[in-house]
């Protein structure tokens, strides 16, 4: 088969890191090709490579045949590979019709010639089969799902060889996924490669023949996706044998510890009542916008509510303020790390510790002895790789980021955790990791209630799973009553009108 894009021995540094340090891989024309590996693996290096943000130290990349090595991002559009990064590039402000054609607008006479702009813009949809997104919507007021489309769109007006795709679905629903399936399935049969980068192992193999895994800056595994099985995947990508992927503990279940009782948002939740025990993982399941991570918001008070009541123990918490519910023991993880969850600019000791300062304050002031020893007890069984626990969090990849999210909570010794998508946006090593913390939190007496969008992470570590519909909790029954198929129903189709889970009194 020819070669549409070829990477031999592609290496980068910055400064005394070694970010990559010997990848090749291959692409064939039409092929779709997965590019896997932890998050810290140089995944994001190689595509910044690639697209021209950084240029390699060393190494060979050819383009059909020719020599490739773009000085810029401009530069790999030109020649042909064109980028559509996690977070989209969008310009927010401007019209899709003006997105789509940024940078190459048609002009006459000097001015920008609109009714060209609007055609080529209408052509550009019209092949994505998303030719109902309005031209002149404000884009940054579309759903993430069509602003996604609207960003496909723009790299096509290039007419790209290569389309590189950064974790294409991490906030787009499951109809909306598959619709993104349809048009990189539509690309891929008019000669358009792809490499594509996801962290579902499950994703990858819908949409892709071959791989390519990296570990620790280079490659170390190429080949057919149907000759290797997930767990031989992940054995590669974390190189060591993961024994069990959703490791349980022996678990004690206590006292109901935590209650909601017909809680009622300002939009959502509806009338939702649950309770949870020590050493318990209840899990909440639901559509995109069914009312889960409403629930824990409203829960934790960062969210207004019109009625009802939550309960810490025996104690109504209800009009406590979130910093009040954190001293008295409930924690919360955010799904959005980078912006509610983080202090991308402070260091992993401040954000593992800010909830509780108290034991690293002397006199007042605070003592960094005291500090560094804490980090180094903290950092370890947490897995945060790092260079120390004085590096700001943004330089640290998404898993390690979540870790020291997920690490405060356990400094703090939150007695019931309030979990958003613990795991979205990393790798399994990663996810494995949190994983593992879960099911220690539990066996030790800890209330775990989750919402998460994975299914098999659900039925992988919870012992209850309830499921939102339109703002409504319909069903809330002991995890080896459900399976997939039967969770999706239930998010799907829903309840009676007017109905609500029937929680047992337990």
């Amino acid at each position: 088969m020819p070669t549409r894009l070829e990477l031999n021995g592609i290496r980068k540094s910055f400064g005394a890191t070694q970010a990559l340090r010997e990848v090749s891989l291959s692409l064939g024309p039409g092929e779709a090709h997965a590019l896997i590996g932890e998050n810290g693996a140089g995944k994001s290096t190689l595509l910044k490579i690639l697209s021209g943000v950084h240029q390699s130290d060393d190494g060979l990349m050819k383009l059909d045949g020719e020599k490739y090595h773009p000085q810029d991002p401009m530069a790999a559009q030109r020649a042909g590979v064109a980028m559509i990064h996690q977070e989209l590039n969008l310009a927010p402000h401007l019209t899709v019709a003006e997105n789509i054609t940024l940078g190459e607008e048609p002009s006459r006479w000097g001015w920008v010639d609109r009714s060209r702009q609007r055609q080529l813009a209408t052509e550009a949809l019209r092949h994505l089969g998303a030719e109902g997104i309005p031209l002149d919507a404000i884009s940054g007021q579309l759903p993430i799902a069509q602003q996604q489309l609207v960003e496909i769109a723009r790299a096509l007006r290039s007419k790209p060889r290569v389309l590189v795709l950064d974790e294409p679905t991490s906030s787009l629903t499951r109809a909306d996924t598959e619709h993104l399936f349809a048009v990189l399935d539509r690309l891929r049969s008019e000669g358009v490669s792809l490499l594509y980068v996801s962290h579902f192992l499950e994703e990858s193999r819908r949409v892709c023949s071959r791989f390519t895994v990296l570990r620790d800056g280079a490659s170390v595994a190429s080949g057919n996706l149907s000759e290797i099985s997930n767990p031989e995947l992940i054995r590669i990508m974390v190189g060591r044998e993961v024994q069990d992927l959703y490791p349980r503990s022996a678990r004690s279940m206590g006292e109901n510890v935590f209650r909601v009782q017909a809680l009622q948002g300002i939009e959502k939740p509806t009338d939702v009542t649950f309770s949870v025990r020590r050493g318990e993982v209840l899990g909440l399941f639901g559509l995109v916008g069914a009312g889960r991570s409403e629930t824990l918001r409203a829960a934790f008070g960062l969210d207004a509510i019109r009625s009802g009541t939550v309960h810490l123990g025996n104690v109504d918490i209800s009009t406590r303020s979130p910093r009040q519910r954190w001293e008295g023991g409930l924690g919360f993880l955010s799904e959005n790390r980078k912006e509610d969850g983080l202090m991308l600019a402070r260091s992993i000791s401040e954000n593992l510790f800010i909830t509780r300062p108290g034991d690293l304050v002397r006199w007042g002031f605070w003592h960094p002895p005291s500090e560094h020893r804490e980090a180094q007890a903290w950092m370890k069984p947490l897995d945060i790789r790092a260079h120390s626990h004085s590096q700001s969090v943004h330089e640290l990849s998404g898993g390690n980021q979540q870790k020291v999210a997920f690490g405060r909570l356990m400094y703090h010794d939150s007695q019931v955790l309030l979990l958003d998508e613990p795991t979205r946006g990393i790798d399994v090593g990663s996810k494995v990791h949190i994983y593992r913390q879960i099911d220690q939190a539990a066996s030790g007496g800890k209330a775990v209630l989750m919402a998460s969008s994975y299914l098999p992470e659900l039925l992988g570590i919870c012992d209850t799973i309830g499921v939102f519909h339109r703002g409504r909790l319909v069903a809330l029954r002991p995890t080896d009553e459900w399976t997939e198929s039967s969770l999706l129903a239930a998010a799907v189709e829903g309840g009676e009108p007017g109905s609500s889970a029937e929680v047992p009194e337990r």
